[in-house]
């Protein structure tokens, strides 16, 4: 608890902004597929179309749950950053598939 109060703080007088609301989270994510997509937001389902097929291609199938998300991480702020140098880490769950 300790760690995460140390977290926030740093931040907010780091960054200048209240981030009192943030979470920290830790869930086992099984099984994934994911991709570094770097470019605009707006060209990822070309990007999520090829996690598709190299999934498929292995022998997997995608395992979107209300348990399992597809989920993005942003490495970049695009408030900052030319939108052709966005950096996004795209993970989708996946499982084998059956015979």
């Amino acid at each position: 608890m300790w760690f995460r109060r140390w977290r926030v703080s740093e931040a907010s007088v780091k960054k200048k902004q209240d981030f009192s609301g943030v979470e920290f989270l830790t869930y086992d994510e099984g099984l994934c597929v994911q991709c570094m997509h770097i470019g605009p937001y707006d060209d990822e389902p070309e990007t999520v179309e090829a996690m598709y097929r190299y999934t498929e291609e292995r022998g997997y199938a995608l395992d979107i749950t209300n348990q399992r998300f597809h989920h993005e991480i942003y490495l970049s702020d695009a408030r900052r950053c030319a939108p052709e140098k966005l950096r996004t880490v795209i993970r989708l769950p996946i499982k084998r598939m059956e015979n």
